[in-house]
């Protein structure tokens, strides 16, 4: 099993800051990657009412199951490779440890169902601080962008990402993670 704690700031972007940072960052068109996560919850989002969120992601052909649960700074991600690619439509939860955590907060994965998928292109850079992340999202006939930065001090983190943005003159945005604005556009588009 592959546990880990996730510490990360982010913040939505216009076209024209994401397309700044991109060229401040040198990131060239090669560096962006694609990946498609697969979303489930069941009918009722039993798994957002616990502030958790269910994925396999699909990234340079290989497949990673996903649990983000809430932790007292940041989120645990149980994490569980696939060594195959699933029919994301009728995809059912095979033995491991996501199985095992979503037992724990008594979800049933027969009741899990596939939402949808969110498509990104993404470019990283390690900086001293930390790992700087741009993101183009697609979902839902939606296209977003975003940064992350990804730390393991939070308090240091926060400050060093206040900066960041500071400097591009971006101001801070209340930004929620992809899955929420996912499932908040799926429920206006209901």
């Amino acid at each position: 099993m592959s546990q880990e704690l996730e510490i990360e700031f982010k913040n939505l972007l216009t076209k024209k800051e994401f397309d700044q940072m991109k060229l401040y960052y040198q990131f060239s068109p090669k560096q962006f990657v694609t990946q498609k996560n697969h979303y489930y919850d069941t009918p009722s989002f039993s798994l957002k009412e616990k502030g958790a969120a269910l994925r396999v992601r699909e990234k340079q052909d290989r497949h990673v199951l996903t649990l983000k649960e809430p932790a007292p700074v940041g989120l645990t991600e149980t994490h569980q490779s696939l060594p195959f690619q699933p029919d994301v439509e009728s995809f059912h939860i095979p033995d491991g440890p996501v199985l095992g955590r979503l037992r724990d907060l008594g979800i049933e994965s027969e009741s899990l169902q596939y939402f949808g998928t969110l498509t990104t292109d993404r470019a990283e850079k390690k900086l001293p601080q930390g790992l700087i992340v741009l993101d183009r999202s697609r979902y839902l006939m939606v296209e977003d962008y975003e940064v992350e930065f990804e730390v393991t001090d939070y308090e240091q983190g926060k400050q060093d990402f206040t900066a960041i943005l500071k400097s591009f003159g971006i101001p801070p945005r209340d930004t929620k993670n992809k899955i929420v604005r996912f499932y908040e556009q799926k429920l206006k588009d209901k």
